[in-house]
């Protein structure tokens, strides 16, 4: 009965354990994919259904769901296509918390009906999708400037979440001369960095270094992250303090009142802190009644007087001060301070010339020595050693030559000027070696001596001088002086006028120059109407040995005066004749009376002449034209005015002051005039004829004559040719000048172009352009044969049908 009932639960039993068996086969069957971390949502992992050969469509009637085992769940079965496909995001530094290498995701899938499991392990896969990270972004770090190069110090190191290649792979710092690094592998694979000191610090050279220290990982491409590091460069008490000089030298009057600052020290420490913190004192080398006199102030280092100062008790005091830190080792410094009483008289250098020379030349030669210096001094040991020394010696011509010991050579060291520097001062200091020092000074006084090296010169190069004409014979025109900056008789000029002739006439003749001042002078009357400028030269030569010389040139200009009275020319009148004009008492309003010509031999200004009614028997009959002197009528005759009137002209220049001529002219009325005359005319007496018109008729004629005998000549090698020309003479010759008081010609004839001789001519000539449309016209009267002339002056209107009865003549 037993074994009956123990047979079903024995195969029962028999029948689990190999469905069990089964099942943990199945269970044993692994099957394992890779993925990257970070992969998009949806993305395919594996086909689920192919890679377990299971039918897609069992996978829904199955129930088939995915079990993550320990993790959240980050994947999904498509049932539809038995993929398996990313639910979310995975990352692998969340999934695995530790630093391995490998990374795996495992996971179920169970179906129902029969159950079945199958076991996936997903191994995720590490990217570079982290950068290295500093725990501290800014590390301090307190380095004292006493430790020696090579001490290592530990750096906070970079982490990265990555694995494999993508984690750190090295580290850089930042340029220094000053730190490196010192990498380091862990057994784990981590690298360690570590700040090494390469190079001696010096707080009081650089007090603090910034440095970036950069960890970069192995990923493609590479990450990076920087930290910075801050040193501060601790201070050592490693100054001691320093004065401005190691010795200080003090005068101080006797009887000096107390508290009376005699000298503040100022030292300083490179330290910082206590370091720097200084405290003045006197040392063991400082004598007691010093310290009983001065009293010095221990914080700032300020020297007072506390004591009487006696100088016959003590000429000089001497005191050992020294500056000491407050640092925990301290370190002091020291000077010395002398207080010289004023009245104490030591002992100087000695300086000593021999074979002085007391002048030179200047064109002495370089080398030359001008005297033997010995130096000495009385006292012993350092104040007894001198050093001698020239003052200003960059700019002065010498040197100091040292030629033995206690001599030096003074010597010429460049050439000499004496135009630029005549008298040296030269003073020579001698020195000692004491504490203070004492100095002595020697003068020497070298003149230099002139020759012969410079030329005169003038001021300019160029004198222009305006004289006025009918100056006085002896006249001072200009004082000439040239300037030699040499002495004595190298100095001494004596001026010239270097010859030249003009127009035969030596410069000489019409100039002098005071051969000791230049004063030029002139040496007869200049007229400007026949001089107009003259230039020469002036020489200046010294007296030295050879003479120097220099010139200038002297452009004199004869400025014009007012020395020429106007000479009235028409109408022509004897002098001191009244000119008679005649016109019909029917003449018209504006007819041409006279026209009054006068000229003046002056130049510009001076020679324009201007013309004005003096006298006039009846203002409101006859205008005058005050340029060109045309007298006319302002009306009608009536029976009222009387048949005379009598007219006073006068001709005035424009000169200052101004100078004039005056002409009366007679005018008659009548009922009826000739008709061959619309002139008035003028008897002239034969004393028209002065030297001057004499000369001009003459010199006329023998031109007309030379004239004539050039035209023969002329024909006569025109004659001889196979073709003659024609013979054009021109229009100025066509009339000639036969004698004194001789009438060319009865009939009318226009003036043509002429030629006058001498100024008074050219001046006539001219007037007669200047007027408006006017010729001078010599007609002869119906009187007894060499009664006279008749000038007069016409409009160039009036043809020859209005002069055909008269007897004129043209004069050229």
């Amino acid at each position: 009965m037993t074994a009956l009932i123990f047979a079903p639960l024995r195969t029962r039993l028999v029948v689990l354990i190999f469905t069990f068996a089964a099942l943990w086969g199945f269970a044993l069957s692994i099957t394992r994919y890779s993925i990257p971390e970070e992969m998009e949502e949806g993305s395919f992992v594996a086909n689920l259904a192919t890679d377990l050969g299971l039918d897609v469509r069992s996978l829904e009637e199955r129930n088939a769901k995915l079990d993550v085992i320990h993790s959240k769940n980050y994947l999904d079965i498509n049932k539809d296509t038995g993929e398996l496909v990313i639910r979310e995001k995975i990352d692998r530094e969340s999934i695995c918390m530790t630093k391995t290498t490998s990374c795996f995701l495992k996971m179920d899938v169970i179906l129902s009906n029969p159950v079945r499991i199958f076991n996936i392990e997903l191994e995720i896969m590490d990217i570079n999708d982290n950068a290295p990270v500093f725990r501290r972004k800014t590390m301090h770090l307190d380095i004292s400037e006493a430790t020696p190069p090579g001490e290592r110090f530990s750096l906070t190191n970079a982490v990265d979440a990555d694995v494999g290649a993508n984690s750190i792979k090295t580290y850089y710092l930042s340029e220094s001369k000053y730190f490196n690094i010192d990498i380091q592998t862990g057994s784990d694979g981590s690298k360690y960095v570590d700040l090494v000191l390469s190079g001696k610090l010096d707080r009081e050279e650089y007090a603090v270094h910034n440095l970036i220290l950069t960890a970069v990982d192995g990923g493609v491409p590479p990450r990076s992250g920087t930290a910075s590091i801050i040193i501060n460069v601790l201070d050592i008490n490693d100054n001691a303090p320093l004065f401005s000089q190691p010795v200080f030298a003090v005068n101080v009057s006797e009887n000096s009142a107390a508290g009376t600052v005699v000298m503040t020290l100022n030292a300083t420490d490179l330290d910082e802190g206590t370091n720097a913190e200084l405290v003045y004192s006197y040392t063991l080398y400082t004598s007691e009644k010093t310290q009983e006199l001065f009293s010095l102030d221990p914080n700032s280092g300020e020297i007072k007087v506390k004591g009487v100062i006696d100088y016959e008790e003590s000429q000089s005091f001497e005191m050992h001060i020294q500056a000491q830190d407050r640092g925990a080792n301290p370190l002091s410094g020291h000077c010395k301070v002398t207080l010289f009483v004023t009245d104490l008289n030591d002992n100087y250098p000695e300086v000593t010339i021999k074979s002085m020379k007391s002048s030179l030349t200047e064109d002495v030669a370089v080398g030359t020595l001008i005297a033997v210096v010995s130096v000495s001094d009385r006292d012993s040991g350092v104040n007894g050693e001198v050093q001698l020394s020239m003052n200003q010696q960059e700019t002065l011509p010498f040197l100091l030559n040292k030629s033995s010991e206690g001599y030096f050579e003074l010597l010429v060291s460049k050439p000499l000027d004496r135009e630029i520097i005549s008298k040296y001062e030269i003073t020579l200091r001698v020195t000692d070696k004491g504490s203070p020092p004492l100095t002595e000074n020697e003068t020497i006084t070298l003149e230099i001596l002139d020759v012969n090296d410079n030329a005169p010169a003038f001021s300019q190069s160029f004198y222009t001088i305006h004289v006025v004409e009918n100056n006085p014979p002896g006249a001072l025109l200009t004082s000439l002086s040239a300037f030699d900056p040499d002495l004595n008789e190298n100095q001494y000029l004596v001026y010239f006028i270097m010859e030249k002739e003009i127009v035969n006439t030596s410069m000489s003749m019409l100039f002098s120059i005071n051969p000791e001042n230049g004063d030029l002078y002139a040496l007869k009357t200049f007229d400007y109407e026949r001089e107009r400028d003259f230039l020469f030269h002036i020489e200046a030569r010294d007296s030295g040995v050879p003479p120097l010389s220099s010139n200038v040139t002297v452009h004199i200009i004869i400025l014009d005066q007012n020395d020429n009275t106007p000479l009235i020319v028409s109408p022509w009148r004897a002098q001191g004749s009244v000119v008679e004009e005649v016109i019909p008492r029917s003449t018209d309003k504006g007819h041409l009376v006279a026209k009054v010509i006068a000229i003046d031999a002056d130049s510009e200004q001076n020679s324009r002449v201007t013309y004005q009614l003096l006298q006039i028997s009846d203002a409101s009959l006859f205008s005058l034209d005050q340029y060109n002197g045309e007298i006319r009528t302002t009306r009608m005759f009536s029976y009222r005015d009387p048949r005379q009137q009598r007219l006073v002209i006068v001709a005035k220049d424009n000169g200052q002051p101004a100078l004039s001529a005056t002409v009366t002219i007679k005018i008659s009325t009548v009922e009826h005039v000739m008709s061959f005359s619309e002139t008035t005319e003028l008897p002239l007496e034969y004393d028209v004829f002065t030297d001057l018109n004499l000369y001009l008729v003459i010199g006329l004629g023998a031109v007309s004559f030379l004239l004539l005998i050039t035209i023969l000549v002329i024909i006569v090698l025109k004659c001889q040719k196979p073709k003659p020309k024609a013979i054009k003479i021109p229009p100025a010759n066509r009339n000639s000048v036969i004698s004194r008081n001789s009438v060319i010609s009865q009939r009318s004839s226009t003036i043509a172009d002429s030629t006058l001789i001498s100024s008074d001519a050219y001046w006539y000539s001219l007037f007669l352009a200047e007027t408006r449309k006017g010729k001078v016209v010599v007609r002869q009267p119906i009187i007894p044969k060499g009664a006279g002339y008749f000038v007069s002056s016409i409009p160039r209107s009036i043809g020859p049908s209005e002069t055909t009865d008269s007897r004129a003549s043209t004069l050229e």
